[in-house]
């Protein structure tokens, strides 16, 4: 019988040690990272450009961290004056890179949407997605001529297929324009206009009109015949 209480107490002692270990081995849970707001910003080299030409996209992905995310992609978004859908045009696999060499077409408005970035790990921060303020790139139409000379010829790009040039003249350089003619290009936008030999100096202006895809165009024309070769 004097064994018993002996039994007792060992158990105990062994039950409160057992709890002892099993507090110490409890872990806090892991703790996420934040998740940052960004912000996005894209500048064009030039909002006006001939057809045919060119632009660079500067691109600037913020967040409040106060520095540029580091995951994530930019996709650069084209919206053609024809058009009412935004359609992808190249895409970047670091959120600030720019974009080069960007063609339009024709008039189109660009923006650039981040697309934001999950954090695969706790260690890691985790960034919204954002997108840039739209901006639009005008397009005009580019018209070809000779150096000099009575015969005027030339062609209007793109896809100018019997369309309108208003020809004016005038006595002075820089005003007092009257139509002189109004010519129109064959199926493959080109023109030609024999212009009259009048005595003295005169301007000639021929223009392209503006339309929906594309600004308008011009050129001046100076011919200058002496009053002996004249009469």
């Amino acid at each position: 019988m004097s064994t018993r209480p002996v039994a007792r107490t060992s158990l105990a002692g062994l039950a409160a040690g057992l709890l002892g270990v099993t507090s110490l081995g409890v872990t806090a849970p892991a703790t996420a990272r934040d998740t940052f707001a960004t912000t996005t910003l894209a500048v064009p080299s030039a909002q006006t450009i001939d057809f045919g030409e060119t632009i660079d996209v500067t691109l600037d992905v913020d967040s409040d961290t106060g520095y540029s995310p580091t995951e994530g992609t930019s996709t650069l978004l084209a919206r053609r004056a024809t058009g009412s859908e935004w359609k992808a045009v190249a895409t970047n696999t670091s959120a600030s890179l720019d974009f080069f060499a960007v063609r339009p077409r024709m008039t189109t408005t660009y923006k650039v949407v981040y697309t934001g970035h999950e954090a695969a790990s706790t260690r890691d921060d985790s960034y919204e997605p954002s997108e840039s303020e739209p901006f639009t790139v005008e397009v005009a139409r580019t018209i070809t001529r000779p150096t000099g000379g009575f015969e005027v010829s030339g062609r209007v790009r793109p896809r100018y297929r019997s369309r309108p040039i208003v020809v004016r003249v005038s006595e002075q350089e820089r005003g007092g324009f009257t139509r002189f003619a109004v010519i129109r290009t064959d199926a493959r936008g080109r023109y030609s206009l024999t212009l009259p030999r009048r005595s003295g100096v005169w301007y000639w202006s021929f223009a392209v009109k503006k339309d929906r895809k594309y600004l308008g165009t011009r050129f001046k024309w100076r011919t200058w015949v002496s009053p002996e070769r004249a009469r």
